[in-house]
């Protein structure tokens, strides 16, 4: 099989050598829309903007045609769009436009869309319908606990792909499980997909905690009542809430609320210190989703009828509305609940 990554950031550069070392003969393609660091991944070996420190295997093919990235698959290979969640709408309705069969396409993004508060599938959903032309694509949603950098280094790692298409996962399976990484499957791409999109809130939440030294048993009940948040929103939204205990819920909260590697992690730490998100922003030089998507995840949730006092003060602290401080003592001077 022949497997294509659209983005050359950590994470797609990541997947990529993952799939390389198990696929050979050029059957893994990573593309870049930037020929220039395409260049400087084929003359060192590395990606050293993104994954600094990882050697590529040999066998992996760099691209920066799309139509020739996309062209070289089969209904039996694989498509992976490695771009943030900002760059799904433009990406998917690209391949839909140039596909001349059905392909296999999975999203590695995680988060929603922020004007319309839009889960990945809802997003690919919508430009499916307007480019299309009729074909059959299967889709679907791989995440979970998991830092590209380790995953880079092939250090141990499980994922969950979630599609109704059985043959996909299988697919996907086929792509990536292997060596030190393991590739559950899962039906619940709503689920999944929202436990992708809270996890990076609560993230940010926990290292503001951390950033006031706050504690260890603070830090916990954040994570705790964080995770009884997100099982409310994905039941709420259609999906099983005890997708949230698994992989893509609590899995990658534990990771993304802890880990030193966590950029949403370091946003909260950042904003405790008074540092100004704007200046925080500046200084990550990636990605960090959780800034993007808390907006969309509380507007969701009051679409919903879904209480989320954790996220909405979130919302509250990043927009500038309320510091840090004053964010806490209003969570802590919320009235007694029952717990449920």
């Amino acid at each position: 099989m022949k497997v294509t990554l659209l983005g050359a950031g950590s994470w797609g550069t990541a997947m990529a050598a993952q799939a390389a070392r198990h696929l050979h003969n050029g059957a893994v393609c990573l593309w870049s829309r930037d020929a220039d660091q395409l260049n400087e991944i084929g003359n060192t070996g590395q990606n050293a903007a993104y994954l600094q420190g990882v050697e590529l295997p040999k066998s992996l093919e760099l691209e920066s045609n799309l139509e020739h990235a996309v062209s070289r698959l089969s209904q039996e290979d694989l498509l992976v769009i490695a771009t943030p969640m900002s760059g799904l709408s433009e990406t998917i309705a690209k391949v839909l436009h140039l596909a001349t069969h059905p392909l296999n396409i999975i999203w590695l993004c995680k988060g929603l869309e922020p004007d319309t508060a839009l889960l990945p599938h809802q997003v690919v959903a919508r430009e499916d319908q307007l480019h299309s032309h009729g074909l059959q694509h299967s889709y679907g949603a791989l995440s979970g606990p998991s830092f590209a950098q380790e995953v880079g280094k092939g250090m141990p790692c499980a994922l969950t792909v979630a599609s109704q298409s059985n043959s996909l996962c299988t697919i996907v399976q086929s792509a990536f499980h292997h060596g030190n990484m393991r590739i559950y499957a899962s039906d619940d791409l709503i689920g999944v997909e929202l436990g992708g999109a809270v996890k990076n809130v609560l993230a940010i939440a926990a290292g503001i905690g951390d950033g006031l030294d706050l504690g260890l048993n603070a830090r916990a009940a954040v994570l705790t009542r964080g995770l009884a948040e997100m099982m409310r929103l994905v039941k709420a939204a259609g999906g099983r809430s005890e997708t949230c205990m698994g992989l893509t819920g609590v899995g990658d909260l534990i990771l993304t609320a802890t880990g030193d590697l966590s950029r949403n992690r370091r946003v909260g730490l950042a904003l405790a210190a008074g540092q100004p998100l704007s200046k925080v922003l500046g200084s990550l030089g990636h990605v960090a989703e959780g800034v993007l998507c808390a907006s969309a995840v509380n507007s969701l949730a009051t679409r919903l009828n879904v209480e989320m006092p954790i996220t909405a003060m979130m919302v509250e602290v990043l927009s500038g509305a309320l510091d840090p401080k004053d964010a806490v003592k209003k969570l802590m001077g919320r009235d007694p609940k029952v717990e449920v």
